[in-house]
């Protein structure tokens, strides 16, 4: 019924062109099936349709008969049945009139059509009782199997179509070369597995115009749906792109106590990945730092505080997720309270579910709430959650089974509990956590069958593969484990549009808008704000702002993470002098220092051996403190906590970050070109342990 009755006057010759312009076309459509129906896009049950205001672009997909679909954008005709209520254009885009009403938009490409209504009415909920009440408008969708694209193509998908949607590799490198431009070896692999996804690395995107292509390379040798193009694009320390802005990062953001301001970077960063082709990103962290000494997560988290973290973090995905750029929450359970690197060795939290609700689950709880669109597990043990005990391949050693491999954690915590019910992801389970104790294949059986959807970056693709094969074929992992994966995996494609194209806009085209987006005035002035909202000033005897005279001497000190600091201030004061050093100074470097109206020294730690007060960075920072006269200033590059090895030190700011907003906004507040506004999103604590800078303080000028 959905054909049209006037198909059989088209002669036999030209019914089979158009089919197969349709279908075989030079778009990212390479499947050479037939079409079998044209769908309104906002039909299927997946896609969210906003309450329309003014105006609303609709999309139309082929299915085609092997159960695939794709967006359709030529050859099409659009039109309204009441045009006093809405008119529609060629592209599909809708305009309303003003009027109340209801009208049916109906599209055909000239052998199937589909329709969907706009509703019209007064808006009773904002009636003042002066006057006529405001329009509302929204569309009313279509229902019926037709629809259920999905599990339509579910149903005629193989076995290792299904598995392929659950396989996310990395091609970092290839033959020791770092992969820049599709090789003929990765768009194969690409097609031999069936693969869902492929995640980006610093060493994949070097240009705009280079990371352009390649992700639009991927998308076309991907061949009956669209890959999930995925990144860590977090900000501050955890930044992939080598183009484009530069966020401060999430501790950064804490610091400003600012949801505007985060879920601006968010969408910022989700709109310069989506002008490239990335439709995902492995970000924003959920994790609470609450222990100083977390190795791994650090400045990667908002916060202490469970509220802060999530809300920031809740900011943070909104913006990123209304740029059409899916988000995810990482690391589940949590991975703030740990003093071990999961890619180096397997942590343990040690606590119970009570605790682990109130603390650690709670801002991923208000990211489910949020409706993220993904959730990435930890590398981490929870015994009071899961206390399953297995044997290391490493060494024979009983261990906790870690939380990405747990049914307990991530089927019955995560989805029965909490109500979780979007895509699972694992960490790179080529992370020691994982790699040391478990083999490759044996890892991603137990991922899958404890409720992982999506393992990233196994190790060895084929092998993992065909393990995978087998385990499904030999019952060990149901297929309907498998078929609840692919439906996740695609409902989330269908819900953020990343599908194929019959007719995808041309390359040039594409460069040339990411070219615009990318690294933007708007978005430089958004991250400049980040920056400058997040300068903390936790310690001031009485020496900052520095107001140096022309004749005066300043002097910074440090290693090459102080290069940055040492050029803003020089562009703020010529007579300023760079001594490089990480270790105690010679008799030479101490007698400029001593010569200087102050000395900043800028320290970067990320570990509990650099802060230790025995090492050569804080020693050196000691010699300054007890050898120079003039004032000493530090400057927390990164972890805030520096301080505690130094505590005797004139002054200190910390700025989260080693990117170069963050040191010119540093550099701006030394001199008292910026008021520091930042607050601690964290408690410092000293050597003893005791709370030296409480979490909030913050002083000004």
């Amino acid at each position: 019924m959905h054909k049209l009755k006037n198909i059989v006057l088209l002669p036999a010759v030209l019914v089979a062109l158009v089919i197969s312009s349709l279908f075989t076309g030079t778009g990212q459509t390479a499947a050479a099936s037939p079409v079998a129906d044209l769908v309104i896009l906002q039909n299927v049950p997946e896609v969210d349709v906003d309450e329309v205001e003014e105006s609303i672009q609709l999309k139309a997909v082929h299915v085609y008969e092997e159960g695939q679909y794709g967006l359709v954008s030529e050859n099409l005709t659009w039109e309204s049945a009441n045009k006093t209520v809405a008119s529609v254009d060629s592209q599909g885009t809708i305009s309303l009139s003003g009027k109340p009403g209801k009208t049916f938009i109906t599209v055909s490409d000239g052998m199937y059509k589909d329709r969907i209504a706009v509703q019209v009415k007064p808006d009773a909920k904002t009636k003042d009782g002066k006057g006529k009440p405001p329009l509302s408008a929204k569309v009313i969708k279509e229902s019926g199997k037709r629809y259920d694209l999905v599990n339509n193509a579910i149903e005629q998908m193989t076995m290792e179509e299904k598995v392929g949607q659950m396989l996310m590799p990395d091609f970092r490198n290839w033959e020791g070369q770092n992969v820049t431009e599709m090789l003929p070896e990765i768009e194969q692999l690409v097609k031999d597995y069936h693969l869902g996804g492929v995640i980006l690395f610093r060493e994949n995107v070097v240009t705009t115009e280079q990371t352009t292509k390649l992700v639009a390379d991927y998308q076309a040798a991907a061949q009956k749906h669209s890959l999930l193009m995925t990144i860590d694009q977090e900000g501050g320390i955890v930044t992939r792109l080598q183009s484009g802005t530069d966020m401060p990062g999430n501790m950064a953001l804490g610091a400003t106590r600012s949801a505007e301001l985060t879920q601006n970077v968010g969408k910022a960063i989700g709109e310069e990945l989506s002008a490239l082709g990335i439709n995902m990103n492995f970000a924003p962290s959920f994790d609470i730092n609450n222990n100083p000494d977390n190795p791994v997560i650090g400045v990667r988290s908002f916060g202490e505080k469970p509220e802060l973290v999530a809300e920031l973090g809740v900011a943070y995905t909104k913006g990123l997720q209304e740029t059409g750029t899916a988000a995810t929450a990482k690391h589940f359970p949590g991975h703030g309270d740990t003093a071990v690197d999961s890619h180096l060795g397997l942590p343990e939290v040690p606590y119970d579910l009570e605790r682990l609700k109130a603390v650690e689950l709670y801002p991923f709880q208000k990211a489910m709430e949020a409706d993220i669109d993904a959730i990435m597990t930890a590398h981490v043990t929870f015994p009071k959650i899961d206390g399953t005990k297995v044997i290391s391949q490493k060494d024979g050693t009983e261990i906790n089974l870690p939380a990405t491999l747990s049914y307990k954690v991530l089927t019955e915590l995560m989805r029965e509990d909490m109500g979780y019910d979007g895509v699972i992801f694992t960490d790179a389970l080529n992370m020691q956590a994982i790699a040391d104790h478990f083999g490759p294949v044996d890892a991603v059986i137990r991922a899958v069958n404890a409720g992982t959807d999506i393992v990233l970056m196994p190790v060895g693709l084929e092998s993992v593969a065909n393990g995978l094969y087998e385990a499904v074929r030999s019952g060990e992992i149901a297929e309907e484990r498998i078929d609840a994966s692919a439906k996740r995996i695609l409902d989330l494609k269908m819900k953020r549009g990343i599908l194929k194209e019959e007719s995808p806009i041309s390359l040039e085209e594409k460069t040339a808008n990411a070219l615009q987006v990318v690294g933007s005035e708007e978005h430089q002035q958004i991250e400049k704000r980040a920056a400058e909202k997040s300068i903390t000033m936790v310690k001031n005897e009485g020496v900052l702002p520095l107001t140096p005279t022309a004749e005066d001497l300043l002097v910074v000190v440090g290693d090459a993470y102080s290069d940055e600091l040492y050029a803003g201030l020089k562009a703020r004061h010529d007579n300023t002098v760079r001594i490089e050093t990480g270790v105690p100074l010679t008799d030479q470097q101490l007698e400029t220092a001593k010569a200087a109206k102050a000395v900043i020294v800028g320290t970067a730690t990320s570990s509990l051996a650099q802060r230790s007060p025995e090492s050569g960075q804080m020693k050196m920072v000691n010699q300054l403190i007890e050898e120079v006269e003039s004032p000493v200033i530090g400057v927390g590059v990164r972890n805030p906590y520096d301080i505690m090895a130094y505590p005797e030190i004139d002054g200190y700011l910390t700025q989260y970050s080693f990117r170069t907003a963050s040191y010119e906004a540093m550099a701006s507040a030394i001199v008292g070109e910026l008021t520091p506004t930042g607050k601690l999103p964290v408690t410092i604590p000293n050597l003893a342990g005791d709370t030296f800078y409480e979490y909030g303080h913050g002083l000004s000028y």
